[in-house]
């Protein structure tokens, strides 16, 4: 079974348009629907990934070194247990709030794909081999597709996918956006495809592919965390659930709202626009994750 990440500032935007051009009899009945709907995350009493995980990491495609420790510098300060003020250690640890989860991450073995061994296109059954380094419950195998690569269904109806196969062992995937489809996958660091354009925020380590595919990373992590088997944590229907993060989709700051990604933080010197510190003081825009104890969206800020 495969749970996608489906972007939806493209719903987002549409509301929001609604909003500032209503009719007559639309705004009430709209608030209404909106308020209506509680955002509550049912645990469906299915085996969320617990202990020591182990991710292992394939690189498909052309990854320089500056853009592999990006990813890499992040996945390590999930566990950090740093005292920076917004540490990525702090954002993750949002996830021991759900009941039954209780994990460390940690980076096991690199593989570089750097002859595209399946070709620039690939399905989704491909991602699915490309994972299949691992068939442990005790490791993740995560697929990063460069941004040459076209992938199944990638910028048409998602940016990033976790699933598992029949074996029960987990895995994700997270493609670079850059030039395929940023306005959907990239933003807020590039405008997006529809609705107002306001100006994009400056990416935190330079590079918008990169840090769109942070945000995309972090959203299947938490998915695959929480909702690894498509019996854990989520609302809605298993085959498109909202997860622990895409429940949150668009929120990274405080007074967020659908085009706005809310409050953040700047960077004196670059401009640079994050929400979260890592290893070795690198700056990460992080997005918001459903707490369980309070209901809503979390942020760092």
């Amino acid at each position: 079974m495969t749970s996608t990440y489906h972007f939806s500032i493209f719903v987002s935007l549409l509301l929001l348009s609604f909003l500032l051009n209503p009719t007559s009899a639309t705004p009430r009945k709209l608030f209404s629907l909106v308020q209506e709907q509680p955002l509550i995350l049912k645990y469906h009493n299915g085996p969320l990934l617990k202990g020591n995980i182990t991710l292992n990491l394939v690189w498909y495609g052309n990854f320089s070194p500056i853009q592999r420790s990006i990813l890499v510098d992040f996945l390590q300060s999930l566990n950090s247990h740093t005292t920076t003020p917004h540490s990525v250690s702090s954002w993750w640890q949002t996830i021991q709030k759900y009941k039954g989860v209780s994990c460390t991450l940690a980076v096991g073995n690199q593989i570089l794909d750097e002859d595209y061994s399946l070709g620039k296109s690939l399905r989704s059954s491909d991602i699915i081999s490309l994972a299949s380094t691992s068939n442990q419950r005790s490791e993740i195998t995560v697929v990063f597709t460069s941004a040459d690569v076209a992938v199944e269904g990638f910028c048409m109806s998602r940016c990033g996918t976790h699933g598992s196969t029949q074996s029960k062992w987990a895995y994700a995937w997270v493609g670079n956006s850059e030039t395929q489809c940023p306005g959907q996958c990239a933003w807020p660091f590039h405008q997006p495809m529809y609705g107002p354009q306001t100006p994009p925020l400056v990416s935190p380590n330079g590079d918008v592919g990169i840090d769109g595919m942070v945000i995309n990373l972090a959203t299947v992590l938490a998915g695959t965390v929480t909702n690894p088997f498509d019996n854990g944590y989520f609302q809605g229907s298993a085959s498109a659930p909202l997860e622990a993060v895409t429940a949150c989709t668009g929120i990274f700051g405080t007074g967020a709202y659908p085009g706005y990604p809310g409050e953040v933080l700047a960077d004196g010197t670059t401009g640079a626009s994050y929400n979260a510190v890592g290893v070795d003081g690198r700056k990460y825009l992080l997005p918001a994750m459903w707490d369980p104890q309070t209901s809503t969206c979390k942020t760092l800020v």
